[in-house]
């Protein structure tokens, strides 16, 4: 089972959506132009990809500036990403503080997998800000947990910088990505999540991003909340 979107328990506002997560500006570096071109890699179509060649997807437009999803090297991201990972607010939900090592093996499981899931930067405007999972979640343990459908795309989420929170980020992304993921895999009618029920801005985000809440699920390391967004209903919400 994949670990849950992460966002902090609520300081303030239940809807409060991103992570405060104080980290020093040298640890975010600015992704350089061919970090964003397709580059041999799972998720470009040059390995094992059951998820549409996600390096190709491009930038889009986004209110907050141009937002794209990057997947993960890891010989260059995992300091990034596992300083994320070990603050306490995220640590709570997605279970990968402490050695680098520990973080560094979830993420080698998906790169040398058979491509069912994606790690990537989210990147807006060039600057790294979140961690993502694409997974497909008709092949994961989670689709022993609810009536799955073939194509239906998960997603986990990690907003990373303290200068994106309390603005609403992680509602515009969840959004954003889940179009992407509509726009470029035709065969998907469903994206999916499992947010920790305990971590309520996260569910309040993917409501807000048009996702609805079906059920809740008792997986083995958490009880979650079953949220989904339809292709079908998408220019609805």
């Amino acid at each position: 089972m994949q670990p849950s979107d992460a966002t902090p328990a609520p300081t303030g506002s239940a809807t409060d959506d991103t992570l405060d997560l104080r980290l020093s500006d040298d640890l975010v570096p600015r992704l350089p132009a061919e970090r964003l071109a397709v580059a041999a890699h799972p998720g470009d179509g040059t390995g094992p990809d059951l998820l549409d060649h996600i390096a190709a997807w491009g930038p889009v437009s986004t209110p907050a500036g141009a937002f794209q999803l990057v997947p993960v090297r890891v010989e260059r991201d995992l300091p990034l990403i596992a300083g994320w990972m070990n603050d306490p607010a995220v640590a709570a939900f997605w279970e990968l503080a402490g050695a680098e090592d520990r973080t560094e093996k979830h993420v080698r499981a998906q790169l040398e997998g058979d491509g069912r899931s994606v790690p990537c930067l989210g990147a807006l405007d060039g600057v790294p800000m979140s961690y993502w999972e694409v997974y497909r979640a008709d092949l994961d343990p989670l689709a022993r947990h609810y009536p799955a459908r073939p194509h239906d795309t998960g997603l986990h989420l990690l907003i990373g910088g303290v200068p994106d929170r309390g603005r609403g980020l992680g509602t515009a992304l969840l959004r954003t990505v889940a179009d992407l993921v509509l726009d470029h895999r035709p065969g998907c009618g469903r994206v999916i999540a499992e947010p920790d029920l305990r971590n309520i801005p996260s569910v309040a985000a993917f409501l807000g991003a048009g996702f609805r809440f079906c059920a809740e699920l008792d997986l083995p390391d958490k009880r979650a909340a079953l949220v989904i967004r339809d292709r079908a209903l998408r220019h609805l919400l």
